[in-house]
């Protein structure tokens, strides 16, 4: 079976922090590089990723737009997105959470600390779609079972009726003045 590798979409618009994110990813992930919001929208067109790194400060279309609309549009709002910026101001975290994003690397980042960050968000949207995929099997599998206790149920109420009415007949067929 081939090792199929996943794939990270990596958006700033700084050359240098692409070529950095994308030297320390490259080794375990397919890494997609784009210069703005508007780039990733065209990838997006091309490809689906498994998480997106995404530059908060940009010039067009800014970070917190770019996640509102990837937030909005059901193919794309359950991808991971981690912000990448130099802010270190709490009212720029806490925005960006409230927006969707999974989590907040600043800039400039650690190689080794951004390679992580992706592994740990990519396991837990793996443990994530394993616990709904489990979840879809057992309301498959209660729904099985609740037809078959149906099915069974039915089978001994036919089964009570037959039996009531074949000891009526019996009783009505040996005794005369009963039966009569």
């Amino acid at each position: 079976m081939e090792n199929v590798r996943e794939t990270i979409m990596l958006i700033d618009d700084k050359m240098t922090n692409l070529k950095t994110g994308k030297l320390a990813l490259a080794e375990k992930y397919e890494v997609y590089t784009a210069l703005s919001a508007k780039k990733l929208f065209e990838l997006l067109g091309e490809k689906m990723p498994s998480l997106i790194l995404l530059d908060v400060d940009m010039p067009e279309m800014d970070g917190y737009e770019a996640i509102e609309l990837l937030k909005s549009d059901p193919r794309t709002a359950d991808i991971p997105v981690i912000f990448l910026t130099g802010k270190s101001d709490a009212d720029s975290e806490i925005k960006g959470l409230k927006l969707g994003a999974a989590d907040y690397i600043s800039k400039p980042f650690l190689p080794e600390l951004l390679r992580i960050r992706v592994e740990l968000h990519l396991t837990v949207t793996h443990q994530r779609k394993k616990l709904e995929m489990q979840g879809e099997e057992l309301k498959r599998f209660n729904s099985n079972l609740k037809g078959i206790v149906e099915q069974k149920t039915k089978n001994v109420l036919q089964l009570q009726g037959a039996i009531l009415h074949t000891v009526a007949h019996l009783v009505d067929s040996r005794d005369s003045e009963t039966g009569g």
